[in-house]
């Protein structure tokens, strides 16, 4: 677990999971892939194996030691929903995360049809716990399957990353849809971010009242291009009934 997460829109990364497999484009670039394999066959390196996929049993209770409430990214560094992950071992991530529920947990996966599935068979008579929240990563029209994938989710909190943004959305569904995230690519091969394309999205969302977060226009490093849209920045939280401290408290914290 890493606490000050660089990422805007949480505190802190929980990865029970390491390592992936690209399954579309926006996978192209990953920055996860492109970190871990620095450190292939560094011995004793939590990454010696690179970003081949891993299971890391001994991570699971993590969060339950993490006395102090946290919005907290799980498996920053993959993707739970991952066929070679075993369902077996899903169940005891979610079950971590029903444990501590003085935290946010903030999901995100490409394989939306088995996040949909497993959580419905999760939590069949009604959306789950609140201070779960969980989404799919959508990088353009083409995609636009995962946003219907999470609008059939029983999840409690629903969400959308729309990161990397490659390329123009168009119109979306966004019923039941309980916050938007969009950002620009970052790295030595970033692709180009249009602000036609976010503002496409970010209209959608003020006319709707799904709360946005602008993350970053990206570039060379993820702060090159600041996050400003059209002279403001764009930190919109889900406004939830939580016993915990609310999002936005949890983000301001971090970013003091």
């Amino acid at each position: 677990m890493a606490l000050n997460s660089a990422i805007e829109w949480t505190n802190a990364t929980w990865n029970p999971v390491t390592g992936c497999t690209k399954i579309s484009a926006g996978c192209d670039n990953c920055y996860a892939e492109r970190f871990a394999e620095r450190f292939r066959g560094v011995p004793g390196h939590p990454f010696e194996n690179g970003f081949d996929l891993t299971l890391r049993p001994e991570r699971l209770e993590q969060p339950l030691k993490w006395r102090s409430s946290k919005m907290i990214f799980v498996n920053s560094m993959s993707d739970l929903f991952h066929k070679q992950v075993p369902s077996a071992f899903v169940d005891r991530v979610f079950d971590t995360m029903e444990k501590a529920d003085w935290h946010i947990f903030q999901m995100l996966t490409k394989r939306s049809s088995r996040m949909r599935d497993y959580v419905n068979r999760r939590y069949p008579s009604g959306r789950g716990p609140k201070h779960i929240w969980l989404g799919a990563s959508v990088e353009d029209g083409s995609k636009k399957s995962r946003i219907e994938h999470v609008r059939q989710m029983n999840a409690g909190v629903r969400f959308l990353s729309i990161e990397p943004l490659i390329g123009p959305i168009g119109k979306m569904n966004l019923d039941g849809i309980d916050w938007v995230i969009v950002g620009g690519e970052s790295g030595p091969r970033a692709r180009p971010m249009l602000e036609e394309w976010v503002l496409q999205v970010k209209d959608q969302c003020v006319d709707t009242g799904v709360p946005f977060f602008f993350k970053q226009w990206g570039g060379f490093r993820p702060k090159s291009g600041g996050r400003l849209l059209e002279n403001k920045e764009w930190s919109e939280f889900p406004l939830l009934d939580l016993t915990l401290p609310s999002p936005q408290t949890l983000y301001s914290s971090a970013a003091d």
